[in-house]
């Protein structure tokens, strides 16, 4: 996993009392108050309906926009925490009788489990519950690019890893210390860890990983099962307790994180939200995951390389930038949060702007969805039209980038993009 220094956003003068009657202590220029009246006024007091479980603010468009984005959140986690105790108990069936059949079932349900978290990954960069410095989870989640030697055997050397060292304490604890130390591809937690875990290296040009069911089974085909079966065990139970740690810091609560961020000045608020879309439009998704894996064409550079399913992985990164400049999620049982999207706010503003985003938005998602799975091939060297997919979605993405940056401006906000 790259280090993501600490994001330093800074709001300029003209929004800092934009949500208020009161100017703040440095005034504002003359535009600066004409766009804080523009977004005060905007919306008319016909906010789009939400689902009703939050109070709404339809003279105040920004902050109705806050509160839609906290609804999202929460919905979006609760799912991604329902589908890993889904995920949890099909181990533990395979666990309980490892066969191929379980073991496929294990690997679906992890599929499943990805879809709704990936969508979460807006909400970061901006220190908050997922990757602040204190004890944001992120790096415990979904850290990558993960060393499969850290965990257990690779080929050439069947004795690597935690699960082949007895020295090594298999516990919650234990792990979670593991993660990172002595280096940042030493990835011990995590979805990545589970994945490494139930699809073994992926040496197939033309599919994933092969792990068999008999790594698991005692007297099988690899050394210390049980101690596999135990890591298995506590890395999926752990992802339950970091979702579990995300779901209460946005849940409806006095106490959390989410009342903090619906507490401050809406600007600031919708700040922090646009960081988020910025950061993983451009940097994150953009640069790190594709281009990275552009310039390299290693298989090893994908960003869920032991399961092939990395075209999923840019599909929903993208899908959670529109969810949130929407304000419309989709949930995992078919039904809808909604309410003022990021748009509505922009339209205030800048009609024009706020379309130009739409239709940019729309344009990555299409161009994600036409990636050709195996990811690993369409960077291969001699697959120019996969490369090509590739290079256009990255196109896309830092566009999509730009687009953001024109928003931050049309607010008068800055934002300091991390270095890797």
């Amino acid at each position: 996993m790259f280090e993501i220094k600490k994001l330093c956003v800074v709001v300029l003068a003209l929004l800092a009392g934009a949500c208020g009657d009161d100017a703040g202590p440095g005034g504002h220029t003359d535009e600066g108050d004409d766009a804080a009246d523009r977004l005060a006024d905007s919306g008319d007091g016909d906010a789009p309906a939400g689902d009703g479980d939050v109070e709404s603010h339809p003279d105040d468009p920004v902050a109705e926009t806050v509160a839609t984005y906290s609804r999202i959140v929460l919905a979006s986690y609760e799912d991604s925490l329902d589908a890993a105790v889904a995920m949890d108990l099909a181990i533990d069936a395979f666990l309980a009788n490892p066969t191929e059949d379980t073991l496929d079932a294990a690997k679906q349900a992890w599929l499943d489990a990805r879809e709704p978290y990936l969508q979460t990954e807006v909400y970061r960069f901006y220190e908050g519950p997922i990757d602040n410095e204190e004890d944001g989870p992120e790096g415990l989640l979904n850290a990558w690019p993960l060393d499969e030697h850290f965990i257990d055997y690779v080929d050439g050397d069947d004795s690597a890893g935690i699960i082949n060292d007895p020295e090594q304490t298999i516990d919650a604890e234990s792990l979670e210390g593991l993660n990172e130390h002595g280096g940042e591809k030493n990835i011990a937690t995590g979805f990545h860890a589970i994945e490494f875990l139930l699809w073994g290296q992926d040496g197939d040009d033309a599919g994933p990983g092969a792990r068999p069911a008999t790594d698991f089974v005692d007297g099988g085909s690899a050394d210390n099962q049980e101690r596999r079966r135990q890591y298995l065990e506590v890395v999926s139970d752990l992802l339950i307790t970091h979702l579990q740690q995300l779901v209460d810091a946005w849940a409806e609560d006095e106490n959390n994180y989410r009342a903090e961020l619906e507490a401050l000045e809406p600007a600031q608020a919708l700040e922090r939200i646009l960081t988020g879309m910025i950061v993983l439009s451009g940097f994150e998704t953009g640069g790190e995951r594709l281009q990275t894996a552009l310039d390299t064409a290693d298989q090893e550079d994908e960003h869920s390389c032991f399961s092939d399913n990395t075209h999923r992985d840019m599909v929903q990164d993208v899908r959670g930038i529109q969810n949130v400049y929407l304000g419309s999620y989709e949930r995992i049982d078919g039904s809808t949060v909604s309410g003022t999207g990021v748009i509505d706010v922009v339209a205030a503003l800048d009609e024009d702007l706020a379309e130009k985003v739409e239709a940019r938005i729309a344009e990555s998602l299409s161009l994600a969805e036409e990636l050709v799975p195996p990811f690993d091939q369409e960077i291969a060297l001699d697959n120019a039209q996969g490369r090509t997919r590739v290079e256009a979605l990255v196109e896309s993405l830092l566009l999509q980038e730009e687009d953001l940056f024109d928003i931050f401006s049309a607010f008068g906000l800055s934002v300091e993009i991390p270095e890797a």
